[in-house]
């Protein structure tokens, strides 16, 4: 914080005026899952609402545009949270042995 003392003409009197700095809001993430010809849709489904929040219609819709697209977009997030669902993921898929890739893009 600054601060800035505004004095009367007499010198004896003093204002202290405070200076906020605005916080800048984190930047956001795109998670983006990658197609491959190899992790079933119904993993994909899966990893979508178990690690995304998405509800089966939902997780449905962005995987068949995955599937038809060859990339989508799995949520939106500050970069901390971006990067530990996508290593979480990638950790499930590789335990369940599926090569299911996942990229952080900046908005």
């Amino acid at each position: 914080m600054t601060d800035k003392r505004q004095n009367s003409d007499n010198g004896d009197n003093g204002v202290l005026l405070e200076t906020r700095q605005k916080t800048k809001k984190p930047s956001l993430y795109r998670v983006l899952m990658l197609n491959d010809d190899y992790t079933p849709m119904e993993f994909v489904v899966l990893v979508l609402q178990r690690f995304f929040g998405h509800n089966h219609e939902m997780a449905q819709q962005i995987m068949l545009h995955v599937h038809q697209r060859g990339v989508g977009v799995c949520g939106v997030y500050s970069y901390e949270v971006a990067e530990t669902k996508a290593a979480q993921v990638m950790d499930f898929a590789r335990q369940n042995e599926h090569p299911l890739q996942l990229q952080l893009e900046k908005e």
